[in-house]
């Protein structure tokens, strides 16, 4: 595989010409379609969403100005996308219980048309097990139903639909007359997974002649084969482990299998969801293969398992059937297969070899000729656009058509010259305002867009590429590359890693849900809404008194909308195509690195954790309850139950030690560089106690002079339990949020640390509230001797800033090309140095006041509410739908007779 010069050398313009020879040998007429607009990068003072026409800014540092048609489509993210065999309609879906049905020439929505709820005739029972595991009837509405990962595609003669439905079966439409009806659905059979017994339907392919339904079955780790008019299961074959995608070629079926081969006695597992296991490295304890299984059809018979890189998944087949290419999103690489000999021919790059993880290929489509490959490059909002030539292991990049945010679904439309892409991610949380409509956001307004973008020809390749380019940074990532320049000042924000820092500790704090007018939408000196503000100066007064006395940021931003996406951001400054198809249901796991069933060793970024990038290059680090299971209970082992929230409050105070505080690492590599006698997420135990358990160890560091060069802390409760009866009132858990950042920043700042350590706060994502500015902003601070004293900043940061600051105090590299691309935090910092200490505010509400009882409660909202944070799961990580938690917290915190800012809900389903 070759890589263009254009890729090589981004920077260099002249280069680009270059490219016009490559694409003539591809032979194919292309339409001249417009040139893409090309704006600069984010201004260090924008806000995230739309900032101009076809012009919007990503809380990841990014710039979207995607090419050709948008098709807009709020409440979708559009992970799957099909085109009828005679070009005449485009189908997508994700996240919703329908499929949405385009023109592919306009853009125009011509249907919705919901899942259908009925299943196929035939010899189906209501019994599954009588059935041989051949299914079920299901006859209730699936009015919860919606796309699983991935699995749209239409039968060969285009009279039917199939799609993957996330809970256990395959929904089926019919078409006729350009028009699309739900018909029947096919009903898998059980999964059988430790945790789970409904199987996970993910891609799917049908035979030329239409009979035979071939469906990757993603919890179960098996392919089946069903007739499609009886919906009757004919064959079953083994897998890898998490089956993605499946192609047919040369008699054959090829199926990628994320988690790669299955795991044997011997092998070293981690957690891949619902109680199964998957193959991981022995450093970072991290998913560390791929396959792809080959099954001859004619025989029956498993043929092969195909060794290929990291998260091996969407796969697409030459139009000759010589080749099957499969995408392996976790290597940023393509593997192309050769049918004959079913083995690995050539690895195509998705982006330039020496950048650092950048890519994540996810969705491929050959073109009509099979000369040109098109791969969604998920992370570069963009479709690269590949010269295949396989047969000479030629293949070329040639270049970048920009398209929305996080692609992930694509087909190639031969009449009209053109692709049409699904992006997962579209234009993020942006709602369409009404003229005069006051703004108004919510980290789950999804807004997911269907790119439909004319098939470049090499001049207007050149221009899509230069504004891809700019969009993801790339200068800012060459510039990363740099070495270190020796004989330089220490300065507390060096310019590159590896250049001295006036700090030699960095302690960072994970806090949970909330965004920025929720907790400092009353300061005056920012950019807050007050009516948004529900947890105001009252209940954090630290949090106010640390933004007045160092500064005040009132644009940054979450990069992720919840803790499952929040959690990766934070601790990888990355996501991946793993977890952001999760968003369907989260099926396999929500991996929110909380609990011991949200550890998924699937869903972590190949290019690692921040420890484990510390650990790679040797600096100090020490973890205080982030990725880590709490394990607390009584110190009195036979005393039954498990102690209450003022139980624990009552026992710091009176240090009586009646209980016990202890966590267990979710992750196997953290064991040896985390506290475990503090504890992780559990909303029971009040932070207080977290934080008197790092100022313990902040005291014993000072008699050893033994202070880690990273400290990591995870400090939950602003996420509060809602109103449950004997569970702390939201206020009381804010303010108990509050006061154990505000005593960490006191103890820090009166130790011999002080000088030379800065600490960063942020939220992991921003979810259960509202913002005016953007659904992704959240309240972050710092705090440092050389941190700016009593000023706002505008400039726009998010999590990958915090992430990117930290590693350039510590010498370390960045990970990927988020953190990479970051904007450093340098505009919070002077070179001089205010070692004035901060003095913690006491909590102006009591830490140990509990709901009442809703039999005592006389407003009937207020009981009501009571009664059902008395069902929710409110303990466990976003099990409670977003909107009724809100309206709890909002009629705890503002009183019943405060109008409930409806307009700031998400009008699609949330299910985490």
């Amino acid at each position: 595989m070759s890589l263009h010069p254009l890729l090589q050398r981004p920077s260099r313009a002249a280069l680009f010409c270059l490219v016009i020879a490559s694409l003539a040998e591809a032979r194919e007429p292309s339409i001249k379609p417009p040139p893409a607009a090309v704006g600069p990068a984010a201004s260090s003072k924008e806000h995230v969403g739309k900032v101009g026409a076809n012009r919007y800014i990503t809380p990841t540092n990014q710039v979207l100005t995607p090419a050709g048609i948008q098709v807009e489509l709020p409440g979708i993210r559009p992970q799957a996308i099909a085109l009828s065999p005679d070009e005449k309609l485009l189908v997508t879906a994700g996240k919703t219980n329908e499929i949405i049905v385009i023109d592919p020439k306009t853009g125009t929505v011509l249907q919705r048309v919901t899942f259908p709820g009925k299943t196929l005739p035939g010899d189906v029972v209501e019994d599954a097990a009588q059935a041989g595991g051949v299914g079920g009837v299901k006859t209730k509405s699936d009015s919860g139903a919606q796309l699983s990962f991935t699995g749209l595609v239409f039968s060969p003669d285009g009279t039917r639909i199939y799609v993957s439905n996330v809970v256990g079966d395959v929904k089926v439409f019919s078409v006729a007359q350009g028009k699309v009806s739900a018909l029947q659905l096919i009903v898998l059979p059980e999964a059988k997974a430790p945790k789970r017994k409904a199987e996970i339907p993910a891609g799917l392919a049908v035979s030329q002649n239409g009979a035979l339904l071939y469906v990757a079955m993603n919890l179960g780790n098996r392919l089946a084969e069903f007739d499609t008019k009886t919906g009757v299961m004919l064959r079953m074959w083994d897998t890898g482990v998490a089956p993605f995608d499946v192609v047919l070629a040369d008699g054959k079926a090829y199926v990628s299998n994320w988690g790669g081969r299955r795991p044997g006695k011997g092998d070293l597992i981690g957690p891949a969801g619902r109680g199964t296991t998957v193959r991981v490295d022995p450093v970072r304890h991290i998913a560390s293969e791929g396959s792809v299984t080959v099954i001859n059809l004619a025989e029956g018979k498993v043929k092969a398992e195909i060794p290929v890189e990291l998260k091996p998944g969407a796969m697409a087949a030459s139009p000759d059937g010589r080749y099957v290419v499969v995408a392996n999103s976790g290597s940023d690489t393509l593997s192309v297969i050769e049918t004959k000999s079913d083995s690995v021919v050539e690895k195509i790059w998705a982006r330039q070899p020496s950048d650092l993880f950048s890519a994540t290929p996810n969705a491929l489509a050959f073109d009509k000729s099979g000369k040109r490959l098109f791969v969604c490059n998920a992370t570069q909002n963009a479709v690269g656009v590949i010269l295949f030539d396989a047969a000479d292991k030629e293949s070329t990049l040639l270049g970048l058509i920009p398209v929305g945010w996080f692609p992930g679904a694509i087909v190639y439309d031969a009449g009209r010259g053109q692709v049409c892409v699904g992006n997962i991610k579209g234009i993020g949380s942006t709602k369409t305002l009404k003229t005069g409509e006051k703004p108004k956001y919510s980290s789950k307004d999804y807004f997911g867009t269907v790119s439909i973008v004319r098939v470049p020809d090499a001049k207007s390749l050149v221009s899509y590429t230069s504004a891809a380019f700019t969009n993801i940074r790339q200068d800012t990532l060459e510039a990363a590359k740099l070495p270190p320049r020796t004989g330089l000042a220490a300065r507390p924000v060096p310019e590159r890693a590896g250049e001295p820092s006036v700090f030699k500790h960095v302690i960072y704090v994970i806090k949970e849900n909330r965004t920025y007018d929720q907790i400092l939408g009353d300061m005056k000196q920012g950019n807050g809404d007050p009516s948004l503000c529900t947890f105001g100066e009252k209940y954090t007064p630290n949090q106010h008194k640390i933004a007045r006395e160092f500064i005040l940021l009132d644009n940054t931003y979450c990069s992720g909308i919840q803790s499952a996406d929040g959690h990766q951001w934070t601790d990888s400054a990355i996501t991946t195509d793993y977890v952001e198809r999760q968003h369907a249901g989260w099926p396999r796991s929500y991996p929110n690195m909380k609990t011991d069933d949200a550890m998924d060793a699937l869903a972590y970024s190949p290019a690692g954790f921040l420890w484990d990038n510390a650990i790679k290059h040797g600096t100090s680090i020490r973890n205080y309850g982030e990725a880590c299971v709490s394990d607390c209970g009584w110190a009195d082992k036979t005393r039954k139950g498990k102690p209450k929230w003022v139980e624990y409050y009552n026992d710091l105070m009176a240090k009586t030690s009646l209980t016990t505080i202890r966590c267990k690492p979710g992750i196997e590599s953290l064991r040896p560089i985390s506290n475990l006698s503090t504890v992780g997420w559990d909303l029971g135990v009040p932070d207080v106690v977290r934080a008197a358990r790092f100022i313990e160890e902040l005291h014993e560091f000072e008699k050893t002079d033994k202070f880690p060069a990273l400290m990591i802390m995870l400090l939950p409760n602003d996420h509060t339990g809602g109103t449950s009866p004997g569970a702390p009132t939201p206020g009381s858990q804010v303010a108990d949020n509050d006061l154990a950042l505000g005593q960490i920043v006191e103890a820090l700042s009166h130790s011999k640390f002080w000088t030379d350590t800065c600490l960063f706060a942020i939220e992991d994502d921003p979810q259960n509230g509202w913002d005016h500015v953007s659904g992704y902003r959240t309240t972050c601070y710092v705090v440092s001797p050389y941190t700016k004293r009593g000023v706002e900043i505008g400039t726009q940061y998010n999590q990958t800033s915090v992430v990117r600051t930290m590693e350039l105090m510590l010498g370390l590299p960045p990970m990927n090309i988020m953190d990479a691309t970051a904007t450093p935090m340098s505009d919070c910092f002077t070179a001089t140095v205010n070692l004035a200490p901060f003095t913690a505010v006491p909590n102006q509400v009591p830490l140990d006041e509990v709901n009442a009882d809703p039999k005592k409660l006389k407003d009937p909202i207020l009981k009501k509410d009571a009664a059902a944070s008395a069902r929710l799961k409110l303990n466990e990580p976003d099990r409670c739908p977003e909107d009724v938690l809100n309206r709890i917290l909002w009629h705890a915190m503002k009183g019943t007779r405060a109008p409930y800012p409806v307009w700031a809900i998400s009008k699609v389903d949330d299910d985490d």
